[in-house]
């Protein structure tokens, strides 16, 4: 049940390949514009992959000759990022679902390690999420654990009806413990990397997407 679950999208020889490719780099990625721009292009093929698993209902409309039928969403999802280094990945996901409410929230690890870390949650914004489609947008996950704070403080404020996580690449290790720990959960990824090394950073993986995207941050 947990394969069915989870869709890979580097797995296939699409573009999405290209943009993992560009994104991992080491050579390409002192360019942040082109960095976060590949983080925006993967988010809308994520969101539009995503969009094939939402529900639809028909309505009438007219065109300037006739009437017709055509279907749109049942319901506009909610797409929630992890500040910072989720917004290139919401605004993709964003472009898709044009009409979408937008979350935020903060979540850092206080230690770098694999080993159980606190997980520090200081901003959150949303609307209810009770009975919503709510899409989290989390460019990397590592451990898993700031995921799981992340999904515990959202659920506070109304339990979704479905849940979708978009993210580039994860661990095998995070992976695991996302999906056994997010009831009804879908994960659209593009890659799922074997490892962690000691700091829980994710081998190979592509480094730190906030510091890729935004440049390198300051402790208070």
């Amino acid at each position: 049940m947990k394969d069915k679950a989870i869709t890979i999208l580097g797995n296939t020889d699409t573009i999405i390949q290209q943009i993992l490719t560009e994104l991992r780099d080491v050579t390409l990625q002192n360019d942040r514009y082109r960095f976060r721009e590949n983080i925006e292009k993967f988010g809308m093929i994520a969101g539009y992959e995503l969009s094939k698993e939402l529900e639809y209902v028909s309505i009438s409309i007219d065109t300037p000759l006739a009437s017709t039928t055509s279907r749109i969403l049942s319901q506009q999802p909610i797409v929630a990022t992890v500040l910072r280094a989720g917004i290139p990945l919401q605004a993709g996901v964003g472009n898709i679902f044009t009409q979408a409410d937008l979350a935020y929230i903060s979540a850092y690890r206080k230690e770098e390690t694999k080993e159980k870390p606190e997980i520090v949650v200081e901003y959150l914004a949303t609307p209810s999420l009770r009975d919503r489609v709510l899409i989290i947008t989390d460019t990397m996950i590592a451990t898993g654990e700031s995921l799981l704070a992340v999904y515990e403080s959202f659920i506070r404020h109304g339990r979704p009806l479905m849940t979708f996580i978009v993210s580039v690449i994860g661990s095998q290790y995070g992976v695991d413990k996302v999906m056994d720990n997010i009831p009804d959960c879908r994960l659209f990824i593009g890659a799922i990397d074997p490892d962690l090394n000691e700091h829980g950073f994710i081998v190979p993986g592509l480094g730190d997407a906030g510091d890729l995207s935004f440049g390198a941050k300051a402790s208070l």
